[in-house]
């Protein structure tokens, strides 16, 4: 799997609340379960869909992708006053180690894969930092979603975070969607 990125020219699709039907916004706060006051991370951020409902719950979010025209198309929705829209690289983010209380991803891991967006990751969460990862599922029927070989299961995700140190708390492969959290 090479790294790729959704395409910009389709950025309105991301703001469709029928991707509530994959991961209701409920099911994404509560995994991620942030303190009012918490630093949180948004990897993947495209224009802020998820990132406004885990807004209103934490202190300061990075809304973190690596496409500068995602965020010119977040900022024209418009931003929360907490929400610093961040252009980086999950394998390259500008946050000192452990600044992070929690992270998540939704529908991205398969784009950002790599051992070194697992490291950085890793480097920038506070020891016992929350990460969710959500995205579509290789077991699904791909009816949604990028093609299944561009997929990875729970499984997979989870020996991929095992072997960069984090604990895994919940790992559940659903119809088309995985849903994952971890600590670091």
């Amino acid at each position: 799997m090479g790294f790729h990125t959704f395409p910009v020219e389709r950025a309105d699709d991301l703001d469709d609340v029928s991707r509530y039907a994959s991961l209701s916004a409920d099911e994404l706060v509560f995994a991620l379960d942030p303190g009012p006051g918490a630093t949180v991370a948004d990897l993947g951020s495209g224009v802020g869909f998820y990132t406004d409902d885990v807004a209103p719950f934490v202190g300061r979010l990075s809304a973190v992708d690596v496409q500068p025209a995602m965020h010119e198309a977040y900022r024209e929705r418009g931003v929360p006053e907490n929400v610093d829209p961040v252009t980086a690289g999950v394998d390259d983010l500008p946050f000192a180690d452990d600044e992070l209380d929690a992270a998540f991803s939704t529908m991205t891991y398969h784009e950002f894969h790599s051992e070194e967006a697992l490291d950085e990751t890793a480097r920038v969460l506070r020891p016992d930092g929350r990460l969710v990862l959500a995205d579509w599922t290789a077991t699904g029927e791909g009816a949604r979603g990028p093609p299944v070989d561009e997929r990875f299961s729970a499984a997979d995700v989870v020996d991929h975070l095992e072997s960069h140190g984090f604990r895994v708390e919940r790992a559940d492969d659903r119809p088309e969607t995985f849903l994952v959290t971890a600590q670091a």
